[in-house]
């Protein structure tokens, strides 16, 4: 059915994990009379959670789109991840809905991602209610997690509804602009409307005062009417708390329980009466990709087509789904679309509206609504769709930068061929992936935003196209030089009847400034070693440079000259003066007092304050050093230079340290000598190995 674009309501639904999201969209469902029965998480059967990786954990890991009907309009909801792992879901979610509700544990109140949703809602200008769940759990107090979150969000968030009854005794709310308690009696979501209970009349006559005065604030002639008394209509409430809640300017508050299914069908009236059509949503950035100006385009403003890619999942049955918002236009199931991104023709699989794991066949999509199309051949997340002559794109969702990398390892030849192809698919699903190989430590690495999202992503690939791998540690790539000169002969000479082995060759090795890599110089007077031997000399030394001698890891910032040497017009070969040069080049290099290097990251952390003294302390028993500290509002951005070797399972660290709150990025900066206890444990494990290869 299509919906006009004044009668559509997107929605996320985000906050911590634990907060009750998903147990929510399953009240929700099932108040709209969507579902027959309420899923329970603990149960593995709810309608957005159906991944087997989801039901496993018994937490959501992709975002899920979860349309219904709601007296005459339709609201599409959709639930995203609570931890930190995740974030991509959260960040495509955003560009998806219009508006956001923050779900609080009643018991646990403001938690890590609250806070983090909370500063991406600022970054969006997206409007934000609260709802405060769990409500008929012991020890659940609405007004206490109320007073927390003005305290940390500001007085402007206000209650619109406040609960009857505590704990196990919730059972309705009353709506403070109409005056009238709603009870519910069972768990169906149909509560009954009655008069509000003497006993909660005060807290009623209280908390309807604070909202209409905050409400009266934004509207002159509304203040004026309310300062000398006059009676002031619903409707002109309701207008002025729609217009504020839309501009950020006030955050409307809902008691809820999604377990008891008490409050959900008051929120969905809250929903449809206040929150945004697409419409109205704050304009969206786009680029002209002719010109490369970037502007913002309200939803509907146009009449061509344009429709952005949010999300891709990878079906190894249906093949690729692409999960689409249409920003202008109608896009229908015989459209012809065009990737204005990468300037190709795409077609059309199937058209279809998506609730959880079920798709519904759809021959449109209408402008600000959202569906997916299946079997794009080229289009990924993040690229806009349209028609040929259009020149307009959708500016990309930012996604955080992965830094936590896994090697990653096929346990079988047959998963080792199949490897790339499901990584590939694996890279389509997720924007928050990186994958690269290592050629000098033959690994291949997968970057992630955590320990959890690699073991899920390494879980889906087994799953989804039959490949198993293990995760490991990566190895580093250290490097060796040396620290002072050397002189150093190479001598080959083999008669072993007919022809023999002759090369003679006198190197100097010279360290070179860090960064420089490696020279070779010819310094032969007289032809003593004839000059079509001496690129064998420097193919020898090179060979041994690349294998390494200490450790087995390639030598830099060497410059290596042949001063002198000797040969045999008849035996004299160039694999002779290559062996003689790697004889001579090792001898050298083991009496010029040889180091190893390691990896230098420069590395910037970001979070509150009050971890500063903490993350400092650990850093310094990395080996870091800090090289700054600057404010960032209320957060400190901390930069240092720190080993690679220490910062392998950062991540993990750092979310202990501060609890979530904080984040980081690496690059890598430059190269420095390992220090010597560090670099004899590094050489006595890399021994047996070198031993062996040499036998």
């Amino acid at each position: 059915m299509r919906y006009e674009t004044e009668n559509l309501r997107n929605v996320g639904l985000f906050g911590h994990g634990g907060a009750g999201k998903t147990s929510l969209a399953e009240a929700i469902l099932f108040t709209a009379k969507v579902i027959d029965r309420m899923g329970r998480v603990e149960n593995g059967n709810t309608v957005s959670d159906f991944e087997p990786e989801e039901i496993k954990r018994g937490i959501s890991l992709s975002l899920s789109i979860l349309p219904l009907d709601w007296k005459g309009k339709k609201i599409n909801i959709v639930d995203t991840p609570g931890y930190a792992d995740f974030i991509g879901e959260i960040r495509s979610a955003l560009r998806a809905v219009d508006s956001m509700l923050i779900v609080v544990d009643a018991i646990s109140g403001i938690q890590v991602q609250t806070e983090k949703v909370w500063s991406m809602s600022e970054e969006e200008k997206l409007p934000v209610g609260f709802v405060i769940n769990k409500l008929d759990r012991e020890n659940s107090d609405f007004f206490d997690v109320v007073k927390a979150i003005q305290e940390r969000f500001g007085s402007k968030a206000i209650p619109i509804y406040i609960p009857v009854g505590k704990e196990s005794n919730f059972n309705g709310v009353i709506d403070l602009l109409e005056g009238k308690a709603y009870i519910y009696k069972d768990d169906k979501g149909e509560p009954v409307e009655s008069e509000i209970p003497d006993n909660l009349k005060p807290e009623y006559e209280k908390y309807r005062q604070q909202l209409v005065e905050t409400i009266v604030e934004f509207d002159e002639e509304l203040l004026q009417k309310y300062l000398e008394g006059e009676e002031i209509s619903a409707e002109l409430i309701i207008k002025t708390l729609k217009e504020a809640f839309k501009n950020r300017e006030i955050f409307p508050i809902f008691p809820v329980s999604a377990h008891k299914n008490v409050g959900a069908s008051k929120l969905l009236d809250g929903v449809i009466t206040f929150f945004p059509n697409p419409k109205e949503r704050v304009p969206i950035a786009i680029e002209d990709i002719k010109t490369g100006e970037i502007k913002t385009l309200s939803i509907g403003e146009r009449n061509s087509l344009i429709a952005f890619v949010f999300k891709t999942s990878a079906d190894p049955f249906v093949g690729k789904i692409s999960y689409v918002r249409v920003i202008s236009g109608v896009l229908k199931s015989d459209s012809n679309l065009f990737n204005i991104n990468k300037g190709v023709q795409e077609k059309i699989g199937g058209l279809f509206y998506q609730r959880g794991k079920n798709q519904e066949p759809t021959t449109e999509i209408n402008t600000g609504d959202i569906g997916v199309i299946t079997k794009l051949k080229e289009t990924a997340t993040n690229e806009t769709l349209g028609d040929k002559d259009n020149s307009i794109k959708v500016v990309p969702v930012e996604f955080p930068e992965p830094v936590f990398a896994v090697a990653v390892v096929p346990k079988t030849r047959a998963d080792e061929d199949r490897m790339s192809s499901a990584i590939a698919r694996i890279l389509d699903e997720d924007p928050t992936l990186r994958v690269q190989r290592n050629f000098e430590t033959n690994e291949t690495l997968i970057y992630g935003l955590g320990d959890s999202h690699l073991e899920v992503v390494v879980e889906r690939m087994q799953r989804k196209f039959g490949v198993n791998v293990t995760l490991g540690t990566p190895q580093v790539a250290y490097r060796e030089t040396i620290k002072t000169t050397a002189k150093a002969e190479g001598k080959v000479k083999k008669q072993t009847g007919g022809r023999g082995q002759y090369g003679h060759v006198w190197l100097e090795l010279e360290p070179l400034p860090r960064g420089t890599g490696f020279e070779f110089v010819d310094k032969i007077v007289g032809g003593v070693v004839p000059k079509n031997y001496i690129p064998a000399v420097e193919k020898g030394v090179r060979e041994t440079m690349e294998k390494g001698i200490l450790a087995g890891y390639p030598i830099v910032d060497v410059r290596v000259t042949l001063f002198d040497g000797s040969y045999h017009e008849v035996d004299s070969s160039d694999m002779a003066f290559k062996v003689a040069a790697s004889k001579a080049f090792k001898k050298g290099f083991l009496e010029a007092k040889p180091v190893l290097l390691e990896p230098i990251m420069s590395v910037e952390i970001t979070a509150p304050d009050e971890y500063t003294g903490d993350i400092i302390s650990d850093l310094n028993g990395r080996r870091g050093k800090v090289t700054s500290i600057d404010s960032l509002g209320k957060l400190q951005v901390i930069k240092a230079l720190v080993p690679l070797a220490e910062m392998l399972r950062y991540s993990s660290v750092l979310k202990s340290i501060t609890q979530g709150r904080g984040s980081y990025s690496m690059k890598f900066s430059h190269y420095e000598e390992v220090p010597a206890k560090i670099q004899e444990e590094i050489i006595a494990k890399a021994k047996p190995k070198l031993e062996e290869e040499e036998e």
